[in-house]
């Protein structure tokens, strides 16, 4: 099919996810059709530096020839089994590899499709485990404003954005909502910019939200749900590992789980492999997806304590069982994408041996605030995000009915870059395949866009 062909079928009968399809009904998206390492090329042969590595799953770029391979191996071999009493080497060789890079206690992997679904399996097993321990009451969950989990009800249930998960509130179960360290928003930060939420000079003020929700309700809450040091839906929002530490402390003392949803942040996008690492805390629960397989295929876990995995085990007319799976649980061609990717990472050592590169990516965004249409700079590893305002000075924001976000993607593209933004605010999610000379380009062309926008504004 050519362009035309390819655009009048995708208008005339496909929904895409998270658009207003009215947007593009005078406004033709690019047509993708292959990529190669950072860049994706479309059915015209424009080449397009894909900087939020499309939708935070490319940890080491587009077609890998060592991920490629591994598939190629698998599909000749096993290309699904059902895995409730059943297993298969390829299941256990990933499990092995994840559980090497966890610390000591998350030993029990639980495998599904997505992060959505993982995040669901961390949900059902916290609320059963009180149940298996013969604990009642504790059928609660805490989540943090501006949270994002996933899309499935108990994953929105659990998340905190205005705007994506209101309009599901009748549907969603009883959970508390507590305010996030949202570090760019602080009256209490002392520095002018986030950065890496290092030295915003404040003293946790925020913490006295999750502490006063966790004492009051403790006897009713199974877990509180978190994305460790960086909210990532919810625009890229960074916060100091202290407040990880501390949340650690409290749930440790009023007994209640702990869920790290490393979703977004696992496999070298923080810096470290795993956020936790950076904040030197070990939680209940991990969830796990993205960037597991390299971006190539869906697959998710969800990786637990192993006192946790004890209370389920017992005989079966007991009721403790876990009733919970999924049709493709740990398909072996998913499987052999994420060993393949893992060994990959390894043999690269990343994120370790892209230091100089994440250094430099970060010291690029604090130029940044030389200009006055700039309202806030954060980064951690190689995620970046900068807030466009009217003006910094004057502290004028953009009207959220001018969608000034949405102008730059679509002008970003003219400049061959991805700037997908999160509203008014522009962010990158690089792959690890991203040189130092890629980010200057990406950098020169992220300015030229935002320009052309704010001078039209």
């Amino acid at each position: 099919m050519n362009k035309k062909e390819i655009l009048e079928i995708d208008k005339k009968y496909i929904w895409h996810p998270f658009t207003q399809q009215s947007d593009y009904e005078d406004y033709d998206p690019p047509v993708i059709v292959r990529g190669k390492n950072q860049f994706l090329y479309d059915v015209n042969g424009h080449k397009y530096y894909d900087t939020i590595a499309s939708w935070w799953t490319s940890t080491i770029g587009h077609c890998n020839s060592k991920i490629n391979k591994g598939i190629i191996k698998q599909l000749k071999l096993l290309d699904h089994v059902n895995f409730s009493g059943f297993t298969h080497p390829y299941a256990v060789e990933l499990t092995r590899e994840v559980v090497s890079l966890m610390p000591p206690g998350l030993s029990r992997v639980f495998f599904s499709d997505n992060g959505s679904t993982a995040v669901e399996a961390a949900l059902k097993i916290s609320f059963q485990y009180y149940k298996n321990k013969g604990i009642q009451g504790k059928t609660a969950f805490v989540k943090f404003k501006n949270a994002y989990h996933g899309d499935t009800i108990g994953a929105v249930s659990v998340g905190g954005i205005e705007g994506i998960h209101d309009v599901f509130n009748e549907l969603q179960f009883k959970s508390y909502i507590t305010e996030a360290p949202v570090c760019y928003q602080c009256r209490y930060r002392k520095s002018s910019y986030t950065f890496d939420a290092e030295n915003t000079g404040c003293s946790f003020e925020c913490f006295a939200s999750i502490e006063k929700t966790i004492q009051e309700n403790h006897e009713k809450i199974a877990a509180v749900i978190i994305e460790p040091l960086l909210q990532a839906a919810g625009k890229m929002s960074v916060y100091p590992k202290e407040y990880l530490q501390k949340l650690r402390c409290l749930t440790e003392k009023f007994n209640v789980l702990l869920i790290f949803d490393e979703v977004a942040t696992g496999f070298g996008r923080v810096g470290t492999f795993f956020a936790m690492e950076r904040a030197c805390v070990t939680p209940d629960i991990i969830t796990v997806s993205k960037g597991l397989t390299g971006g190539y295929l869906p697959l998710a876990l969800t990786v637990c304590q192993e006192s946790l995995y004890q209370s389920f085990h017992g005989m079966y007319n007991e009721g403790k069982t876990f009733l919970h799976g999924h049709s493709y649980t740990a398909n072996p061609i998913c499987c052999a994408a994420a060993i393949a990717n893992l060994k990959e990472m390894r043999r690269l050592q990343l994120p370790q041996s892209k230091c100089s590169t994440i250094d430099y990516f970060q010291m690029k965004i604090r130029d940044f605030q030389q200009y006055d249409f700039i309202g806030d700079i954060r980064y951690i590893g190689l995620v970046g995000a900068v807030d466009i305002v009217k003006s910094r000075k004057s502290r004028h924001k953009f009207d959220d009915k001018e969608r000034t976000g949405f102008k730059i993607y679509k002008e970003s593209l003219k400049n061959n870059i991805v700037l997908r933004s999160l509203g008014d605010t522009v962010y990158w999610f690089l792959p690890f395949s991203m040189s130092i000379k890629d980010i200057d380009i990406i950098m020169e062309r992220t300015l030229k866009s935002i320009r052309a926008v704010i001078s039209d504004e």
